[in-house]
């Protein structure tokens, strides 16, 4: 007995059985998440250590050593390889392939990584990166005409905060802004003629920021904290710090020896332009199991929300939306899967009549939809590595429909019943066409 005499025997179990595995992959094609490639899961972590002025020979011997040691202690291991020089240390720790989920692994690995303590001083990390396989489907530039780096700064840190909040969004990044810092510029006569060196005017500004705790009274059953009122607030109270001049007992400010003013970091980290204008740049990477197109409509709503709600000038441009790239792969398969079903209908019902054509077009969507229901049951998503594999099964989907039916054609042209010629056509094909 094969499965098509069981088909006849169970005739209504498998119409019923049909009806609901079709109705299942059409909710299913609308629940699988959808993204441009198929996730992929890296099983390499990579650690960083600056050792600045050191020769390579150095940063081998005393660090990037100690650190190979640890990372073999490690029995999810494959292989470790690393590279030594000028001033930096990079080791990376590969896994074997058979592990999936590299969370745990990469936190042991992070904690065994912070249990070295003996190495040199002045040693800037070791520091572990694993993330750097993030993949960011939508980006978005941040502009305003008038605005400096602080202010787009809080307008985009307030835009990454709304964004967190999405169920599908996994990771937000803020590229081109630029570090604040505060410029003290002293002229060298000056300070010569008061007897003051640079190192004397960072330790006296040093000494008057204080930024640490001041502890604790305990006075009854009540605690009292003591906070420092040392440490500076703004500009003018650096320009207000008082300068003992040495061997004299005089006081002046700092804002009398020097010039205090606010700027950015120079040379910047990173800068970011669009249309040759300083913006900054909103990246937003999905989480494995989001649907991108469900993300990018959510985006579609959320970010005109956010734009209205600043400042006239301050504008949210895409600069990439994956999800129009995905939507297009999703409708070009659709397409050709309505091509398909069409034209094989025409053909057939054109050289082998009405019942067998349309058999035979029935045959193709069918299978596709039972395909959505089994890429739900492994955890396959919809993205073009899929989609090219759906859209070369269509070719063998006909096929094998047109064999088998016109087997069928042959067996009862010579004599057979219908139900004989299914049943000896699929024992006889089952094989070869799978």
């Amino acid at each position: 007995m094969n499965l098509t005499s069981i088909a006849f025997r169970f005739d209504r179990v498998i119409y019923v059985l049909t009806v609901l595995l079709v109705l299942s992959g059409i909710s299913a094609y609308f629940d699988l998440p959808k993204a441009q490639d198929p996730g992929f899961t890296i099983r390499t972590a990579v650690i960083t250590t600056h050792f600045p002025g050191a020769s390579p020979e150095r940063i081998e011997l005393l660090v990037t050593d100690k650190i190979e040691k640890v990372v073999q202690e490690l029995p999810e291991l494959d292989h470790v390889k690393s590279q030594s020089e000028n001033g930096a240390s990079t080791v990376y720790a590969n896994f074997k392939e058979r592990y999936r989920d590299m969370r745990p692994i990469f936190d042991k690995l992070r904690r065994k990584i912070d249990d070295i303590k003996d190495l040199p001083e002045g040693v800037i990390g070791p520091f572990v990166n694993d993330e750097y396989g993030d993949v960011f489907g939508m980006v978005y530039a941040l502009s305003g005409d008038g605005f400096s780096y602080a202010e787009l700064k809080t307008y985009a840190d307030d835009v990454r905060n709304q964004l967190l909040k999405l169920a599908s969004v996994s990771k937000v990044e803020i590229q081109g802004a630029q570090d604040e810092v505060v410029y003290v510029e002293y002229i060298n006569s000056r300070l010569t003629e008061l007897g003051i060196s640079p190192q004397q005017l960072s330790q006296i500004l040093s000494s008057a920021n204080i930024l640490q705790p001041g502890g604790e009274i305990l006075v009854g059953q009540e605690r009292i904290a003591l906070e420092p009122s040392g440490n500076f607030d703004s500009l003018e109270d650096i320009r207000r710090t008082v300068v003992q001049l040495p061997n004299q007992n005089q006081v002046i400010y700092l804002n009398d020896i020097a010039k205090i003013y606010r700027g950015y970091a120079d040379p910047a980290k990173s800068k970011a332009r669009f249309n040759g204008k300083p913006v900054l740049v909103i990246s937003i990477s999905m989480q494995e199991d989001g649907n991108i197109l469900e993300l990018g409509k959510s985006l579609e709503q959320l970010i005109p929300e956010l734009e209205s709600n600043y400042p006239w000038g301050v504008q949210i441009t895409p600069l990439f939306f994956q999800p129009e790239l995905v939507a297009d792969s999703v409708s070009g398969f659709m397409s050709n899967l309505i091509q398909a079903v069409s034209i094989v209908m025409l053909v057939m019902l054109a050289f082998l009549g009405f019942r067998t054509g349309l058999l035979v077009a029935l045959l193709i969507p069918i299978t596709i939809t039972v395909s959505f229901v089994l890429m739900q049951v492994f955890d396959i998503t919809i993205n073009q590595i899929s989609l090219a594999a759906l859209i070369i099964a269509l070719g063998l989907l006909v096929d094998n429909a047109i064999v088998i039916v016109e087997s069928i054609i042959v067996r009862r042209q010579q004599g057979d019943d219908a139900q004989t010629a299914a049943i000896e056509s699929g024992r006889e094909l089952a094989v070869p066409l799978l």
